[in-house]
């Protein structure tokens, strides 16, 4: 009997030991990142009977049966969904945030508007030299600004591309250590230690994976998953011990796309649906830029070969390009401009081709393309920045519900250090209980 008392107390103090142990870890991992709280199970160990005393049910005490992970699959999958589509509101919104930023400092609508000022001031006095150079000097400017545009714009494009290369490779190096995480899950005890530690793993990649793009999950009974990459319909990315490669390809206009081992994939969401959605919208703007330098150019040059110059000279083109990269004034001297009706003397003062150009300029309307231009921009900022802050507001929610179900509560984890200790104590006094038992026996035989 207190031989079988020692047992039992023993086994309950291991059991209290592993109980402490894994709250100990809790506490210091209250802070940790992805971590994801503990919690023993413990069970009864049942034994045969016991010697002199029949068919009597006997017990041999306590075990700790399982390391159980206080998760939530269904919290870490919305968290995953919420933060997919904050990622790509993120991206999507500071890549509009930049295009506006290009096409509104550079303020090519005042240019616009100066250059068909400054024909109007012509007009005044056709002969005269010094506004003949001032419209000369307007149109540098105006192509100077359509050059500028043209080239933050690219380099916008350029950063987005980066980012959405580097994002890439990450997705790439997630998977790659997602599968190793699946061998070694594979291969860890059911409920023990290690497996519970794997799987904080396995789910902090998930959720990094998660930030790129929108990602589909099945999970096996040893924990190990399998992942699919997009959406419509998604890619296999990593399943068991392999992982795909994803690749990115650019197209003519700037925009990306996607393949995972040669496959193409949408990526759905995330930072990589956000960059997409950005670069569409720059090679859309840039595309409405070139058409805005183009209109200018042709209908300015169409104007000058109908007219002379001041020599009575058939008019030559003023602008050379047909994108607002290109854009440039070739005509180097104002007694180019051709003001007067084709037929007319060197210096005639009869202005009626540079009205036909003013004209012609209002017909085209290049300034309102530029505003519209502007206009669409900014309003698309203003609706993602509301979009944006919607979905902060929900991923915040999402991430806030997950912590709570899943963190670590050191009110609760000090409660339990108290009912533990206490456990490990009382058996330890049954220990003691039994070693007395045990010497009263002894001193009874002699």
């Amino acid at each position: 009997m207190a031989s079988d008392l020692l047992s039992i107390g023993a086994s309950g103090a291991r059991a209290a030991r592993g109980a402490l142990e894994v709250t100990a870890n809790n506490i210091a991992n209250a802070s940790t990142d992805g971590y994801v709280r503990r919690s023993v199970r413990i069970e009864e160990v049942s034994g045969g009977s016991i010697a002199g005393r029949g068919s009597d049910i006997a017990v041999s005490g306590s075990r700790v049966a399982e390391v159980r992970r206080n998760a939530d699959s269904f919290r870490q999958a919305e968290m995953r969904r919420t933060q997919a589509d904050l990622q790509r509101s993120n991206v999507e919104l500071a890549g509009l945030q930049n295009i506006e930023s290009a096409v509104e400092q550079s303020d090519i609508f005042g240019s616009i508007v100066e250059f068909e000022a400054s024909l109007q001031q012509l007009a005044g006095d056709p002969t005269d030299s010094a506004r003949r150079a001032a419209v000369i000097a307007e149109a540098e400017t105006l192509a100077s600004k359509f050059n500028i545009t043209a080239g933050s714009l690219t380099s916008v494009g350029d950063g987005l591309r980066f980012n959405a290369e580097a994002d890439v490779g990450n997705l790439n190096t997630y998977g790659a250590e997602l599968a190793r995480v699946n061998l070694r899950l594979a291969r860890a005890g059911t409920g023990s230690n290690d497996q519970a530690a794997l799987l904080d793993q396995r789910d902090n990649l998930l959720e990094r994976m998660s930030a790129f793009a929108s990602i589909t999950t099945t999970f096996a009974t040893d924990g190990t998953v399998a992942v699919g990459v997009g959406s419509n319909p998604p890619i296999p990315f990593v399943n068991g011990g392999t992982a795909g490669v994803m690749s990115s390809a650019l197209a003519a206009d700037g925009t990306l796309s996607f393949a995972i081992n040669g496959q193409a994939v949408t990526p759905g969401s995330g930072s990589l649906t956000g960059a997409s959605l950005a670069l569409g919208e720059l090679a859309d703007m840039s595309a409405r830029l070139d058409s805005a330098a183009l209109s200018i150019a042709s209908t300015i040059n169409a104007a000058q070969a109908n007219g002379v110059a001041l020599d009575g000279s058939t008019g030559q083109p003023i602008f050379s390009g047909t994108t607002a990269s290109t854009l440039t004034v070739s005509m180097t001297s104002g007694a180019g401009l051709a003001t007067a009706p084709a037929g007319s003397p060197a210096n005639e003062r009869n202005q009626q081709n540079l009205q036909d150009m003013r004209d012609a300029l209002v017909s085209a309307n290049p300034s309102a393309e530029v505003n519209s231009i502007l206009f669409d921009v900014s309003s698309k900022v203003a609706g993602r920045t509301v979009t944006q802050g919607a979905l902060e507001t929900i991923a915040s929610s999402a991430r806030i519900a997950l912590e709570e179900q899943s963190g670590v509560d050191l009110d609760n984890e000090a409660a339990n250090l108290i009912r533990y200790q206490q456990a490990f104590q009382a058996s330890g006094r049954a220990m003691q209980v039994a070693s007395d038992i045990f010497d009263t026996l002894l001193g009874i035989g002699r």
